[in-house]
């Protein structure tokens, strides 16, 4: 099972390691100890705070965007058959779903709680400000 030091799940949720920490204290996080006596928090369980905690984001009219290509985040379902896979993960804000094959999956050793990388590739990138002449 995949876990997480209290600083590095901190960082996947975008607050600080004293959030985490209170969490564990008010028993929303489960804590064990690793091989080097640190604190670490359960993946699956950090995932189902991910979902929990997400939020829209923020009109992009209001200041300059552009999206990036790598988005990293927590593995939240997997559901698989015998040829393809579909795996949706929480990216910060942003629910990710990707279509690919069962193989791929087991070969990534993809499972609820896992961290991983959303690559997006495209042919079209919108980049949007709230200045400019037109």
């Amino acid at each position: 099972m995949t876990r997480f030091r209290i600083s590095d799940a901190a960082a996947l949720l975008g607050v600080s390691d004293d959030t985490v920490r209170r969490w564990v204290d008010a028993g929303t996080l489960d804590a064990a100890p690793d091989e080097a006596g640190r604190a670490t928090v359960d993946g699956a369980a950090l995932a189902a705070v991910a979902v929990e905690r997400a939020h829209a984001p923020a009109d992009p009219t209001t200041r300059g965007t552009s999206a990036r290509n790598r988005l990293p985040g927590l593995v939240t379902r997997v559901v698989t058959d015998t040829v393809m896979a579909q795996v949706e993960m929480q990216c910060g804000p942003f629910r990710v779903v990707s279509l690919m094959s069962s193989e791929a999956v087991r070969e990534l050793g993809l499972e609820v709680g896992s961290l991983a990388v959303a690559v997006v590739k495209a042919t079209t990138v919108v980049v949007e400000t709230s200045g400019g002449s037109r």
